[in-house]
Parts: C-alpha cells; sequence; structure tokens
C-alpha cells in the first residue's frame, strides 16, 4: 500500500482527475495549499506599495492505492498535470504502514479498495 501526495496547479486539477477516472482511480482527497518552489512566487504593487508574494496557490492530492494502481496513478497525475513549465508540481510517494475503514473495520488493502 502507498499513499501517492501529488502538488499539482489548481487549473489542472479537473485533468487530473479525467486521466485518473480513465484509470479507474476514483478515490481521492483534495486540498488546497500554499505553497514554493522553484518559482519563488513574484512582486505585486497594491495601492503603491510593493508586496511580495512568496507562497502560491496549490491543490494537492492525497491517493492511497494497492501496488497494481501505483503505476496507473502516479502516470495519471503526470499526464494530466504536465505543462512543461516551471511549477507544474511534483509527486511524493510515501508507504502506508496500515489502512482501516471506519465502517466495517476492515483493515489493509480490502479497506483501500
Amino acid at each position: 500500500m502507498k499513499l501517492i501526495t501529488a502538488m499539482i496547479q489548481p487549473h489542472k486539477l479537473p485533468d487530473v482527475k479525467k486521466e485518473l477516472y480513465d484509470k479507474g482511480i476514483y478515490k481521492m482527497t483534495v486540498t488546497n495549499a500554499l505553497g514554493a518552489g522553484q518559482q519563488k512566487g513574484y512582486t505585486e504593487t497594491y495601492r503603491g506599495v510593493i508586496q511580495e508574494v512568496n507562497l502560491l496557490k496549490k491543490v494537492r492530492l492525497d491517493i492511497a492505492v494497492n501496488e497494481d494502481y501505483l503505476q496507473p496513478a502516479v502516470d495519471a497525475v503526470i499526464k494530466g498535470a504536465r505543462t512543461g513549465e516551471i511549477g507544474d508540481g511534483k509527486i511524493l510517494i510515501t508507504e502506508l504502514k496500515d489502512c482501516i475503514r471506519i465502517r466495517t473495520g476492515e483493515k489493509g488493502p480490502k479497506a483501500i479498495g
């Protein structure tokens, strides 16, 4: 079992969801986030005052998958999120020690579905 955490551009979320759905992956958690990477932010002037904006809007996707779905899910996120420009995002993959479905008490790969 793995946890895929992807940080993507907000406007690419529909494309990523479509690619995941096409691969049969429907379960995910989506969170709005702020972050900075290689883009380093930008400056803007508001009422004559220069402000530096370091944290940019991102969307965080958390997708728990069994081993069979790991590579298809990663490929789907890459295909849906890639623009070829700086700021496309990152994918982090971590090992899941366990998963428990609260409703039924199922554990492990059965709980992920």
